[in-house]
């Protein structure tokens, strides 16, 4: 059955990729920007199925743009990244984060419920990642965001079976996929604790650097098929998993780590 979907960060990588797999499977689709000047050619890109327009998730009156929308999913993609130490960062830094990753995507999916209710139900899915079910040295203020945002669909997953009005809820996991947000993530912690002053050592600093570029060379998944997948299983299913992962490999890698409490 074809579902109407919108999917937040769809201007690049697993949100762009998603869209498309949604569009050739036959759902309408509203693939939403954070910039204004990407809304033509990512039209282009997509076709007529899709409905592209900006959104800024920390923007109310673009957050409010989705209560008129008679949509059956919610894909909560757009996310922001940052990472470097936690004894060095500047709050106000991480409270940003947060404000995006966070509370931001959780605004904006209570706006979304709303009108689902008001239709008879409808999904929503949280784009998380594997990074926020293991504590990484030096990721750890995007893993934050994404231990707190898989705790929050648990949690609402929970209380919507409570309320009992037919949504429901999912959290997506991926591992490292090279789509260039890693490599970023990476590298952000590099850029500002040599800029604005650390408590290591720049020896230090360049060594992480290293083992990060390194980690990245060898665990990288080239395509986006398999987490593409995972998000289009949650968004056709009727009564959708709580929890997808992909790849399957670092899925168990997880799960072995926190088995025997690394």
């Amino acid at each position: 059955m074809s579902k109407s979907i919108l999917i937040t960060g769809a201007g690049t990588g697993i949100g762009k990729d998603t869209a498309k797999k949604l569009i050739a499977r036959g759902h309408t689709v509203y693939a939403t920007t954070h910039f204004e000047g990407e809304i033509e050619s990512l039209q282009r890109e997509l076709g007529e199925n899709a409905k592209v327009f900006k959104l800024d998730i920390t923007n109310p009156d673009d957050r409010a743009k989705v209560a008129d929308l008679d949509i059956d999913v919610l894909i909560n993609n757009a996310a922001q990244n940052a990472s470097g130490s936690l004894a060095d960062i500047k709050i106000d830094r991480l409270r940003r984060l947060f404000e995006v990753n966070v509370f931001s995507s959780l605004e904006l999916t209570q706006i979304a419920i709303r009108r689902m209710i008001e239709r008879g139900g409808g999904t929503v899915i949280f784009i998380s990642s594997l990074a926020g079910r293991i504590p990484e040295a030096f990721v750890m203020p995007y893993s934050m965001t994404k231990f707190a945002i898989s705790a929050a669909a648990a949690g609402l997953r929970e209380e919507m079976k409570v309320l009992g009005k037919g949504i429901h809820v999912s959290v997506v996991e991926p591992g490292p996929y090279n789509t260039g947000f890693n490599q970023k993530l990476v590298n952000d912690q590099f850029e500002w604790m040599k800029k604005e002053g650390s408590l290591f050592t720049p020896a230090q600093i360049a060594a992480r650097k290293e083992k990060g570029d390194r980690l990245l060379r060898w665990l990288e998944v080239g395509s986006t098929d398999t987490i593409v997948d995972k998000i289009v299983s949650a968004a056709e299913a009727a009564k959708p998993r709580l929890r997808y992962v992909a790849p399957w490999t670092f899925g168990l890698l997880v799960r072995l780590l926190r088995i025997f409490g690394v």
